[in-house]
């Protein structure tokens, strides 16, 4: 049984205080639920109430509608999931009139997750949505494996995200928060890029790439030759990531891979993760979000945590963000400039998305 939350606070009645902040944008707790393996959002409110979860990230939106890849499109593996959607969604337009309305209505507190295959279709998404109402935050997926063009290894050059990041961060005063792949030679290097152009948070990580193939009828598994990895097989990966994410930003990171108890997601906020996002778990469970908040919840009142800043970093690794800055030429190198720019960009009222209603 879910326990019961007081309004207004992120505390449950009795148990520790779980507010969380990304940027401006304040959540009653640190739990989300993953780009794409929750649809829009609305699919699942028969089975968990939205406006208990922290928050909910949407499907991925792009500019135009897409149908995706063609099946086969999932497959499991031991002790995950491989999968090659690509990036299946309504369009913007769609999602503007369709979508927002429904999940609006249920007082849930919305991410949206923007695609595109280069910096100009990003910044047209955010022009048409960066003043929305609606939406607390943004998510950028910079690292979609399954995708032709603008994915994961387009998006994984530190100078490109820092650019692209600046180029968004005046079209809105919400949050944005960049999505990185794991399938990359430094986490860090991307998580710094993407604080010196100024995003407010990152998440760590999106799906490995992985492959699978039927020996039986010799072909690979998926309609493509790889797809992207989930599940539990990836939690120590993913969590390594994060945690070396956590020591190069001074900015929020948000764990993500292979969450699928509230145990799993202490492991992250102990690592310095400032959320997590569960994503595969809800094909598992559908209330997999919620049964997360509940267990991890129960564990830090056992513990006599009063406060979910007592746990968060309890075990994170020294901070290496200095030395990346010493690097010359570096990808956190930094001018007086694009310090000023980034503190103009967010000058504005703090985020009137918020699930404290």
């Amino acid at each position: 049984m879910t326990a019961q939350r007081a309004r207004g606070n992120g505390r449950l009645s009795g148990g520790p205080d779980l507010t969380t902040r990304i940027g401006s944008l304040t959540l009653r707790n640190p739990i989300l639920t993953a780009s794409g393996t929750f649809g829009y959002g609305d699919e699942y409110a028969h089975v968990v109430d939205l406006a208990t979860l922290g928050g909910v990230i949407t499907k991925t939106v792009t500019v135009k509608p897409r149908a995706g890849n063609t099946a086969v499109r999932i497959a499991e593996t031991a002790g995950g999931m491989l999968n090659s959607i690509g990036l299946e969604n309504v369009g913007l337009e769609r999602f503007r009139s369709e979508k927002l309305p429904k999940l609006a209505a249920l007082s849930a507190t919305v991410i949206a997750s923007l695609g595109g295959e280069t910096a100009p279709e990003l910044e047209r998404l955010l022009r048409s949505l960066g003043e929305e109402r609606g939406i607390g935050a943004f998510e950028i997926n910079f690292s979609c494996p399954n995708v032709a063009k603008g994915g994961a290894r387009y998006w994984a050059v530190p100078r490109r995200l820092e650019r692209t990041i600046a180029r968004l961060r005046p079209l809105t005063r919400m949050p944005l928060i960049a999505k990185l792949s794991p399938d990359v030679t430094s986490v860090a290097d991307l998580a710094i890029a993407c604080e010196q152009g100024g995003a407010d948070a990152v998440t760590a990580v999106n799906t490995f790439v992985g492959m699978a193939i039927d020996l039986e009828h010799r072909r690979f598994k998926l309609n493509r030759t790889t797809g992207g990895l989930s599940g539990p097989a990836i939690k120590p990966l993913a969590l390594a990531r994060c945690a070396e994410a956590c020591a190069a930003v001074t900015i929020p990171v948000i764990g993500s891979g292979g969450i699928m108890t509230g145990r799993d997601a202490l492991e992250f906020l102990a690592v310095g993760a400032t959320a997590v996002q569960v994503g595969t778990a809800s094909f598992v469970r559908p209330r997999a979000a919620a049964e997360v908040l509940d267990e991890m919840t129960e564990f830090l009142r056992t513990k006599g945590v009063r406060s979910l800043d007592e746990w968060r970093g309890c075990m994170a690794p020294p901070k290496t963000g200095s030395r990346a800055k010493a690097q010359p030429g570096g990808a956190a190198s930094t001018s007086a400039k694009s310090r000023a720019r980034r503190v103009a960009a967010r000058s504005g009222p703090r985020s009137t998305a918020r699930i404290h209603r």
